[in-house]
């Protein structure tokens, strides 16, 4: 043994395969993954110091024991050492990129055995060696700018001097994984083979370096000079990657744009000052609110998902066979979305064509999946098979979950269930997808209201990860954990909330609806509120946009619902763009008029347009325009979302600020950069909040704030206490 520690050891190889001066860094971190830590990087500078010196090994291969070789960094506990000064975290961060520098400084050739995933650290890590040898199997990639952040450990440097300025910039501003044969095509990896070779392969490279057949030291050498790229290359390569990313990203996420300007300003330095450069980058960038934002989404997302399994492993229903009742666009989607999971379905209607119409939008969707090369035709055809449409009710008795998909409804919904409680066999667990309707209500006229609960599905179901699943006050734990599993089987995020009108996601959606509906009377202009919202703010859609996206009569019909379940602050206003469109039979996207008019393009997708139809019925209804600021808009359609997000967390709607921040995100698309609504409220400041809401309190009651809200505000309340956390 050459070295050892708790999460790495070094030894010669002894087999009929090599010489013994050949030795194998092997990765063995306790747990089921790989990840780079603080101890692990300190040792591994220590090891690299003793190993250098020594002059009996001719070269060295790193492996991993494990399915991966190393996941990347272990961001829960890095995150802590965000927050220490901009000075203290660069210093930290030169700290950590030595390390790496001292594996690619070894005084013998290098190669990487990669297997499973090398993400992040980990993909830096194999930059470090001189060769890269992967399995088939492999994915690679740097994802940091999912986290607010870039490459830190000299991603930024080696992978352009490896792969070319263009190609690494598109690797690192994306942040996508790719395929070993990706990685092959562009330079990061220099052989690929099947997964029973890789270790002699890996090998048998090393050795042609050590022989002189590979020049380890030029292509070596290559990593540690300026970018062979003259000005005039330089200054559009990166002018044109940071117009394309600021076209995206309209400027709300800083980390492509400083890993641009990273790699664009070390251009022409050597390793040393282009890493001091990364360094001093990464560490401003690190300290950004956005970096802050994102990471905490991250460790929301792993916190739902601790709980999920959790909740799911708690369950004794093995969900073996599901049933959807009510076909057509929704019904065929959950189909789908079952199916190509991997839990078959029967799909139930009382009309053929509402069977045809969801086997309809099940074999387009698996259609498309065929189109891109993502399926294959008779990976299609088994899909399509596990979806067995009937008109019998009898056919759904294998089911272990029911899921209920008819019309908007209470009484129709009601007898439905009814029925299917009636004849399903003991043991079977009963769900219902609606959206707005409290399910005590549905769970009214079932005599074993425990095995019931909510199941909402967003829509379109193959595209949204969130599935609210809502507790009635009898619903049982086990029901619970049985749809959570479920859930989880279709490739979900679930999230558990207690019963109210709308439930969580809806119940502050409308309000944010009500605040743009006010505007728009008083005279604001809705496609420069969209605007402001979509540019300024960060939403994917604007309010008018998302409503016509919704459907106008879908939309006007959950304000009566919401209305009724709160009548003090969502009452009907005499005066409702929505309702007037409903009225005026324009439903939005679903019928090409809403507040917008919709045209499609050339390949058939809906381009909305402003229409003067819409403006004139408006007029009947809204003062004449006025200019509002663009932080007013910004108030007066967040503040009703905003409020009522706290009141669902004192009413214990919610669990936690980590669920309602993740519901938002995944559900409604609420800006990923600014971490959900609990994080934007750290970020303004409560005491903020309050005194900004306070100003618009004569508008009614869906700005006014709660008194525990005041009192948190007057308490100096942070619903994230670290950070990041």
């Amino acid at each position: 043994m050459l070295y050892k520690s708790d999460t790495f050891e070094v030894a010669f190889i002894e087999d009929a395969i090599t010489k013994k001066s050949i030795a194998e860094f092997k990765f063995c971190v306790p747990g089921s993954v790989n990840k780079l830590s603080q101890q692990t990087l300190q040792e591994c500078g220590v090891a690299f110091a003793e190993l250098s010196k020594r002059d009996d090994i001719q070269g060295m291969v790193f492996t991993s024991d494990k399915d991966h070789f190393i996941i990347g960094a272990d961001i829960f506990e890095f995150l802590p050492t965000f927050e220490l000064p901009e000075a203290e975290l660069t210093t930290w961060i030169k700290s950590a990129t030595d390390v790496f520098d001292a594996l690619e400084d070894l005084p013998f050739p290098t190669v990487s055995a990669v297997n499973g995933m090398a993400l992040g650290g980990g993909c830096e890590w194999v930059l470090a060696t001189d060769y890269r040898v992967a399995s088939e199997d492999v994915k690679i990639g740097l994802p940091e700018v999912r986290l607010g952040i870039m490459p830190g450990f000299g991603g930024t440097v080696r992978l352009p001097r490896i792969i070319g300025a263009d190609n690494a910039m598109t690797w690192i501003t994306t942040g996508k994984e790719h395929s070993a044969k990706a990685a092959l095509n562009v330079g990061v990896l220099d052989s690929v083979v099947a997964k029973d070779k890789l270790f002699n392969a890996s090998i048998k490279v090393l050795e042609q370096a050590i022989n002189g057949k590979l020049n380890w030291q030029e292509k070596r050498n290559q990593k540690l000079s300026p970018l062979g790229m003259n000005k005039l290359e330089q200054g559009m390569s990166f002018a044109t990657a940071q117009g394309m990313v600021l076209g995206k990203t309209k400027g709300h996420y800083p980390s492509p744009v400083m890993a641009i300007k990273t790699m664009k300003a070390a251009a022409n330095s050597e390793r040393t000052e282009a890493m001091a450069i990364e360094n001093a980058n990464f560490a401003a960038l690190a300290k950004t609110n956005e970096a802050s934002a994102q990471v905490g989404i991250f460790l929301a997302d792993q916190y739902l998902k601790n709980k999920a399994r959790k909740q799911a492993k708690a369950s004794t229903t093995q969900i073996k066979q599901a049933a959807v009742v009510g076909a057509g666009i929704m019904g065929g989607g959950i189909a789908y979305q079952s199916a190509y999971k991997g839990t078959p379905i029967i799909m139930k209607d009382i009309a053929q064509s509402a069977l045809d119409l969801g086997m309809g939008e099940a074999s387009k969707l698996l259609g498309k999946q065929v189109e891109r090369g993502r399926m294959k035709l008779d990976k299609m055809v088994k899909t399509l098979s596990a979806i067995k449409p009937t008109l019998n009710d009898n056919d759904m008795q294998s089911a272990n979950i029911i899921v209920e998909a008819v019309v908007e409804n209470p009484k129709v919904k009601q007898a439905v269930l009814a029925k299917l409680e009636q004849d399903m066999p003991e043991g079977t667990v009963l769900t219902s997808n609606t959206s707005t309707i409290q399910i005590d209500e549905l769970a009214s006229t079932l005599t074993k209201p425990e095995n019931f609960c909510g199941m909402h599905f967003f829509n379109p179901v193959h595209r949204m990860p969130l599935v609210e699943i809502i507790r009635g006050k009898k619903t049982s734990d086990e029901t619970i954990g049985a749809v959570v599993d479920y859930a989880l089987k279709l490739g979900k995020s679930p999230i558990v909330v207690n019963d109210c009108p709308g439930f969580f996601v809806n119940r502050v959606l409308f309000p944010y609806f009500a605040g743009f509906n006010q505007l728009v009377v008083e005279g604001a202009n809705f496609a420069k509120v969209d605007k402001v919202m979509e540019n300024v703010f960060g939403w994917p859609m604007g309010p008018g946009y998302l409503l016509d996206v919704v459907g106008l009569d879908t939309a006007n019909h959950c304000t009566g619902v919401m209305a009724a379940g709160f009548p003090t602050r969502m009452a009907i206003q005499e005066k409702d763009p929505v309702a007037l469109f409903a009225k005026n039979n324009r439903f939005g996207q679903k019928n090409a008029s809403g507040f917008y008019k919709y045209v499609p393009d050339r390949k058939g997708r809906q381009q909305k347009k402003l229409d003067p139809v819409a403006i004139e019925l408006l007029s009947s209804i809204c003062d004449s325009e006025k200019e509002f600021s663009k932080q007013e808009i910004i108030d007066r359609c967040m503040i009703p979302m905003l409020n009522e997000v706290l009141l669902c967390l004192q009413e214990d709607i919610i669990a936690s600020p980590q669920e309602a921040d993740m519901a938002l995100v995944y559900g409604i698309g609420f800006p990923p950069f600014r971490g959900g609504a609990f994080r934007y409220l750290d970020q303004i400041g409560l005491a903020n909040f309050v005194a900004t809401a306070d100003k618009y309190a004569d508008l009614g009651a869906i700005y006014q704030v709660s008194d525990i809200t005041r009192q948190w505000a007057e308490q100096g309340r942070k619903f994230y206490q670290i950070e990041g956390l």
